[in-house]
């Protein structure tokens, strides 16, 4: 399989950022509406993540971007999730995934567990940080990973089956 012709990093010009952006950020509106189904299934599960990270995984910082701020914003106005004062946390988690995930795909040309856990380890700290920077506060940053490991586990091998997935697909 040659990932280096199906990993993107597509300009804001070509219609395929644009496409892939509206679908991954349906996806990104669908799955949290569905882990809410489940009792503090949003906190625990990540679910607003996900498509952020397979998206700017395959297609680039670019695309990434456009998912990652997307989806919280149109989250917010369609279910009031999240809610307002958490918006600058999730813009900024979201972007510095969208961010991470590109470069390690640029950078590496493949995907694996290993480089997607480096992915998440690395959006949750750096993001982290800003959150513990803009909530002056330790205890918000560090309960993505004391209640949301599941939703942090998920993005990492439910990610690389997905992103594994759609290169077999556009391979063909």
């Amino acid at each position: 399989m040659q990932y280096e012709n199906a990993l993107y990093q597509l300009s804001f010009r070509d219609q395929r950022t644009w496409t892939q952006a509206v679908l991954f950020t349906m996806g990104n509106i669908l799955l949290p509406q569905l882990c809410h189904t489940i009792p503090q299934g949003g906190l625990i599960l990540l679910p607003i993540y996900f498509f952020t990270l397979v998206g700017a995984y395959i297609y680039g910082w670019r695309t990434g971007l456009l998912i990652a701020i997307a989806s919280p914003l149109l989250n917010h106005l369609l279910f009031g999730m999240p809610p307002a004062p958490m918006l600058p946390v999730l813009l900024l988690k979201s972007s510095v995934l969208a961010l991470i995930a590109s470069m390690v795909a640029r950078r590496f040309k493949h995907v694996s567990l290993v480089l997607l856990l480096q992915v998440v380890v690395g959006y949750q700290l750096v993001g982290g940080l800003g959150e513990a920077l803009l909530q002056n506060s330790l205890t918000a940053p560090l309960q993505d990973w004391r209640i949301g490991w599941p939703g942090l586990l998920l993005q990492v091998v439910a990610g690389y089956g997905c992103i594994k997935a759609l290169v077999k697909i556009q391979d063909k």
